[in-house]
């Protein structure tokens, strides 16, 4: 008998660990609150994708507007920043897995994002921005003249949402980025990008100065997301509130030209 119980406790644990493999609500930690197991391990690890200038590498260092942010919020919090580029698709799942602390990125405060995520309040305006090449914007100047075109966009962004809700033919790639080096090469008639990245990197003088911004699909703000139920959006909220009196979030916004997107918190 003590050895048919000795099975069906294996069994149960087993079953166990089978059960949770799948979920991504994964906590590891013993920490009551998010700020006491951030603070006890002296790094916050940040999730970015490359985003300029928001968020990109210069020498092997992250800098931008929500990089320069970031390791304020850190040093406020007694802790190191550590940036981590992430596959966007994934952020939740990494979040939830502790692997990173936090996504600040220029997230879209979607409904969806704050159902999975404890959300701080929005800090920048955006858009998402239709992006054709040159040679082809006149033609091109509408949401509507555009709707026959194949669209690329980032797997996982705003502006993919927004592409399925209006039934547009897309393909999904792994960064903004990649997406406007699809329409400049041909693979795709037009991109959908946050106005943001487009300001830093499309137009005369910029890295893709063959392509044009066009017309804008939707409006939105951005937020910073931490794991559901986190204090730590409580103490950004503050952190962001405090460095709007000061004077720092706006002197930071316009060293990386985004003065004109800040919301006052």
């Amino acid at each position: 008998m003590k050895k048919v119980m000795k099975w069906f406790s294996v069994i149960g644990v087993m079953a166990a660990l089978f059960c949770g493999c799948g979920q991504e609500d994964v906590v590891n930690h013993s920490f009551t609150l998010d700020s006491e197991y951030v603070m006890d391990k002296g790094v916050l690890v940040v999730g970015v994708t490359d985003f300029e200038p928001l968020d990109y590498l210069q020498e092997d260092n992250w800098i931008g507007f929500d990089a320069e942010m970031a390791g304020l919020f850190a040093e406020s919090l007694g802790c190191s920043v550590q940036f981590m580029e992430i596959d966007w698709d994934k952020k939740l799942t990494l979040l939830n897995q502790e692997t990173i602390d936090c996504i600040w990125n220029g997230m879209t405060l979607t409904e969806k994002m704050q159902e999975d995520m404890e959300c701080s309040i929005a800090y920048l305006n955006n858009a998402q921005m239709i992006v054709v090449p040159v040679r082809n914007a006149e033609k091109l100047q509408t949401v509507d003249d555009c709707m026959h075109l194949l669209f690329v966009v980032e797997t996982g962004s705003a502006g993919e949402q927004e592409l399925r809700e209006r039934n547009y033919r897309f393909m999904a790639v792994g960064s903004q980025v990649e997406a406007l080096e699809n329409v400049l090469s041909g693979k795709a008639d037009a991109a959908v990008v946050d106005a943001i990245m487009a300001g830093a990197l499309i137009g005369e003088g910029k890295q893709f100065a063959e392509l044009v911004c066009t017309d804008s699909m939707s409006s939105e703000e951005y937020g910073i997301g931490f794991r559901k139920g986190s204090d730590l959006a409580e103490k950004v909220n503050d952190f962001l509130r405090e460095n709007y009196q000061n004077g720092t979030l706006n002197e930071t916004a316009e060293k990386y030209g985004v003065q004109a997107a800040v919301i006052e918190p």
